[in-house]
């Protein structure tokens, strides 16, 4: 069965700087748990606490740059470039250049407050 989305849905994003995710397949706009589809745009000067979440993140870079922190060191996902991140691993997102970000974030399972583990 094909599933249309006709608009995505606003998600409230974490960090110190307003970034608007507007979410297609997850839990809040689709109801599905298995995946989550957003499709991100973060100013620059962006960042938000470190997380060690329980899902896979793949991200596609479409404008700018994406800086993706782990504990082995620091990668910058500029436009045309993916990152994917394994589960249970540290990671800390930011959008540290001049014209901020914006890209598709996919999550496998789907993305969910309780199961990001967001630094405190």
């Amino acid at each position: 069965m094909a599933i249309k989305i006709e608009k995505p849905t606003i998600i409230k994003a974490a960090g110190n700087k307003k970034k608007i995710i507007e979410e297609y397949f997850g839990l809040v706009n689709s109801a599905q748990g298995q995946i989550s589809v957003a499709v991100m745009h973060s100013p620059s000067g962006w960042a938000e606490p470190g997380q060690k979440p329980d899902f896979d993140e793949y991200a596609v870079v479409l404008k700018g740059m994406l800086q993706v922190k782990t504990r082995d060191g620091v990668v910058d996902v500029r436009a045309g470039e993916a990152i994917m991140v394994s589960r249970h691993e540290w990671v800390q997102y930011g959008t540290p250049g001049p014209e901020g970000a914006e890209y598709v974030a996919i999550c496998l399972p789907a993305f969910s407050p309780a199961t990001v583990h967001r630094d405190t």
